[in-house]
Protein backbone atom coordinates (compact mmCIF):
# COMPACT_ATOMS: atom_id res chain seq x y z
CA UNK A 1 0.00 0.00 0.00
CA UNK A 2 2.88 2.30 1.06
CA UNK A 3 4.63 1.29 -2.13
CA UNK A 4 1.04 2.73 -4.39
CA UNK A 5 1.20 5.66 -2.47
CA UNK A 6 4.77 6.74 -3.04
CA UNK A 7 4.66 5.95 -6.73
CA UNK A 8 0.68 7.56 -7.18
CA UNK A 9 2.50 10.69 -5.31
CA UNK A 10 6.02 11.24 -7.21
CA UNK A 11 3.15 10.44 -10.40
CA UNK A 12 1.37 13.72 -9.41
CA UNK A 13 4.30 15.75 -8.68
CA UNK A 14 5.49 15.11 -12.06
CA UNK A 15 2.14 16.06 -13.32
CA UNK A 16 2.08 19.14 -11.52
CA UNK A 17 5.23 20.05 -12.67
CA UNK A 18 6.43 20.28 -9.04
CA UNK A 19 10.44 19.59 -8.55
CA UNK A 20 11.99 17.52 -5.38
CA UNK A 21 15.30 18.37 -4.23
CA UNK A 22 16.64 14.98 -4.13
CA UNK A 23 20.02 14.54 -1.76
CA UNK A 24 22.17 14.25 -4.61
CA UNK A 25 20.80 17.74 -5.29
CA UNK A 26 21.44 18.67 -1.90
CA UNK A 27 24.73 17.25 -1.70
CA UNK A 28 26.66 18.58 -5.10
CA UNK A 29 24.91 22.08 -4.03
CA UNK A 30 26.87 21.94 -0.87
CA UNK A 31 29.79 20.67 -2.38
CA UNK A 32 29.93 23.78 -4.58
CA UNK A 33 29.28 26.41 -1.74
CA UNK A 34 32.18 24.76 0.16
CA UNK A 35 34.46 24.78 -3.59
CA UNK A 36 33.46 28.85 -3.78
CA UNK A 37 34.54 29.50 0.04
CA UNK A 38 38.08 27.56 -0.46
CA UNK A 39 38.67 29.11 -4.10
CA UNK A 40 37.62 32.86 -2.45
CA UNK A 41 40.75 31.70 -0.03
CA UNK A 42 43.23 31.55 -3.19
CA UNK A 43 44.64 34.77 -4.11
CA UNK A 44 47.02 34.22 -7.29
CA UNK A 45 49.95 36.85 -6.64
CA UNK A 46 49.87 38.69 -9.55
CA UNK A 47 51.11 42.63 -10.44
CA UNK A 48 47.13 42.95 -9.56
CA UNK A 49 46.32 39.88 -7.08
CA UNK A 50 42.68 38.09 -7.71
CA UNK A 51 41.23 35.00 -6.15
CA UNK A 52 39.87 32.12 -7.73
CA UNK A 53 36.17 33.10 -6.23
CA UNK A 54 34.43 34.07 -9.76
CA UNK A 55 36.11 30.32 -11.58
CA UNK A 56 34.44 28.25 -8.45
CA UNK A 57 31.02 30.29 -9.39
CA UNK A 58 31.35 30.18 -12.92
CA UNK A 59 31.96 25.83 -12.66
CA UNK A 60 29.08 25.70 -10.09
CA UNK A 61 26.55 26.97 -12.59
CA UNK A 62 28.66 25.28 -15.71
CA UNK A 63 27.92 21.65 -13.32
CA UNK A 64 25.27 22.35 -11.88
CA UNK A 65 22.88 24.06 -13.80
CA UNK A 66 21.59 27.80 -13.28
CA UNK A 67 18.45 27.01 -10.38
CA UNK A 68 21.42 24.61 -8.52
CA UNK A 69 24.20 26.88 -9.17
CA UNK A 70 22.02 29.66 -7.78
CA UNK A 71 21.49 27.97 -4.43
CA UNK A 72 25.06 27.08 -4.23
CA UNK A 73 26.14 30.76 -4.30
CA UNK A 74 23.25 31.67 -1.91
CA UNK A 75 24.24 29.30 0.38
CA UNK A 76 28.08 30.63 0.49
CA UNK A 77 26.82 34.10 1.05
CA UNK A 78 24.31 33.56 3.78
CA UNK A 79 27.31 31.75 5.43
CA UNK A 80 29.34 34.40 5.12
CA UNK A 81 26.58 36.99 6.24
CA UNK A 82 26.22 34.97 9.37
CA UNK A 83 30.05 35.25 10.18
CA UNK A 84 31.56 32.43 8.85
CA UNK A 85 35.04 33.35 7.45
CA UNK A 86 34.05 32.19 3.24
CA UNK A 87 35.12 35.54 2.03
CA UNK A 88 37.87 36.23 0.80
CA UNK A 89 41.19 36.70 2.73
CA UNK A 90 38.75 34.03 5.29
CA UNK A 91 36.62 37.53 6.19
CA UNK A 92 32.78 36.66 7.23
CA UNK A 93 29.98 38.83 8.69
CA UNK A 94 27.90 41.61 7.83
CA UNK A 95 30.41 44.09 8.04
CA UNK A 96 31.98 42.89 4.94
CA UNK A 97 28.26 42.56 2.51
CA UNK A 98 27.62 45.90 3.98
CA UNK A 99 31.28 47.12 2.92
CA UNK A 100 32.63 48.78 -0.16
CA UNK A 101 32.88 45.34 -2.05
CA UNK A 102 30.13 43.94 -0.52
CA UNK A 103 28.04 44.49 -3.76
CA UNK A 104 30.43 42.50 -6.21
CA UNK A 105 29.13 39.85 -3.77
CA UNK A 106 25.50 40.05 -3.67
CA UNK A 107 26.21 40.56 -7.76
CA UNK A 108 26.94 37.15 -7.57
CA UNK A 109 23.42 36.22 -7.48
CA UNK A 110 22.62 38.25 -10.55
CA UNK A 111 25.47 36.37 -11.81
CA UNK A 112 23.72 32.73 -11.46
CA UNK A 113 20.55 34.24 -11.98
CA UNK A 114 21.05 35.51 -15.09
CA UNK A 115 22.58 31.72 -16.13
CA UNK A 116 19.33 30.55 -14.47
CA UNK A 117 17.06 32.84 -16.55
CA UNK A 118 18.75 32.11 -19.79
CA UNK A 119 18.10 27.93 -19.36
CA UNK A 120 14.40 28.92 -19.94
CA UNK A 121 15.82 29.54 -23.67
CA UNK A 122 16.00 27.79 -26.71
CA UNK A 123 19.65 25.83 -27.39
CA UNK A 124 20.37 27.29 -24.06
CA UNK A 125 22.65 24.34 -23.85
CA UNK A 126 24.95 25.44 -26.56
CA UNK A 127 28.24 26.73 -26.19
CA UNK A 128 27.64 30.13 -26.93
CA UNK A 129 24.26 30.26 -25.22
CA UNK A 130 26.06 29.85 -21.93
CA UNK A 131 28.89 31.91 -22.53
CA UNK A 132 26.77 34.70 -23.25
CA UNK A 133 24.69 33.91 -19.88
CA UNK A 134 28.13 33.43 -18.07
CA UNK A 135 29.38 37.25 -19.65
CA UNK A 136 26.09 39.09 -19.31
CA UNK A 137 26.16 37.79 -15.38
CA UNK A 138 28.98 39.22 -14.70
CA UNK A 139 28.42 42.17 -16.52
CA UNK A 140 25.14 42.81 -14.07
CA UNK A 141 27.66 41.83 -11.30
CA UNK A 142 29.98 44.47 -11.71
CA UNK A 143 27.53 47.21 -12.30
CA UNK A 144 25.82 46.08 -9.41
CA UNK A 145 28.86 45.96 -7.11
CA UNK A 146 30.52 48.93 -8.77
CA UNK A 147 26.98 51.05 -8.22
CA UNK A 148 27.25 50.32 -4.61
CA UNK A 149 31.05 50.57 -4.27
CA UNK A 150 30.10 54.00 -5.06
CA UNK A 151 27.76 54.50 -2.39
CA UNK A 152 29.13 53.27 0.11
CA UNK A 153 32.62 54.59 -0.56
CA UNK A 154 31.40 58.45 -0.96
CA UNK A 155 29.20 57.72 2.53
CA UNK A 156 32.81 56.25 4.24
CA UNK A 157 35.34 57.96 2.49
CA UNK A 158 34.50 60.71 -0.20
CA UNK A 159 32.82 61.37 -3.36
CA UNK A 160 33.93 59.31 -6.65
CA UNK A 161 33.62 59.30 -10.25
CA UNK A 162 32.66 56.36 -12.73
CA UNK A 163 35.79 56.35 -13.66
CA UNK A 164 37.63 55.87 -11.18
CA UNK A 165 35.83 53.24 -9.44
CA UNK A 166 36.17 51.27 -12.53
CA UNK A 167 39.75 51.35 -12.36
CA UNK A 168 40.41 50.19 -9.22
CA UNK A 169 37.64 47.78 -8.96
CA UNK A 170 36.97 46.39 -12.51
CA UNK A 171 39.74 47.01 -15.04
CA UNK A 172 42.14 45.13 -13.31
CA UNK A 173 40.81 42.09 -13.46
CA UNK A 174 39.16 42.17 -16.70
CA UNK A 175 41.88 40.00 -18.32
CA UNK A 176 41.97 37.62 -15.34
CA UNK A 177 38.40 37.08 -15.38
CA UNK A 178 38.17 36.14 -18.75
CA UNK A 179 40.88 33.50 -18.05
CA UNK A 180 39.04 31.77 -15.08
CA UNK A 181 35.88 32.31 -17.27
CA UNK A 182 37.56 29.87 -19.94
CA UNK A 183 39.29 27.69 -17.85
CA UNK A 184 35.75 27.24 -16.40
CA UNK A 185 34.13 26.14 -18.88
CA UNK A 186 36.56 23.83 -20.34
CA UNK A 187 36.50 22.23 -16.85
CA UNK A 188 33.26 21.75 -16.63
CA UNK A 189 32.82 20.13 -19.79
CA UNK A 190 35.67 17.76 -19.26
CA UNK A 191 34.50 17.08 -15.49
CA UNK A 192 30.66 16.36 -16.64
CA UNK A 193 31.93 13.94 -18.97
CA UNK A 194 32.46 11.49 -15.77
CA UNK A 195 30.14 12.75 -12.89
CA UNK A 196 26.39 12.71 -13.73
CA UNK A 197 25.72 15.65 -11.70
Amino acid sequence: MSQMIMTASSGNSEKSGKSVWSAKDLAFTAMFSALIAVCSWISIPTAVPFTLQTFAIYCALECLGGKRGFFSVLVYILLGAVGVPVFAGFSGGLSVILGTTGGYILGFLANAAVYWAFEKLPHHEKLWMRLTALVLGTVLCYVFGTAWFMFVYARQVEAIDLGTALSWCVTPFLGSNVLKLALAILISDRVKKYVKF
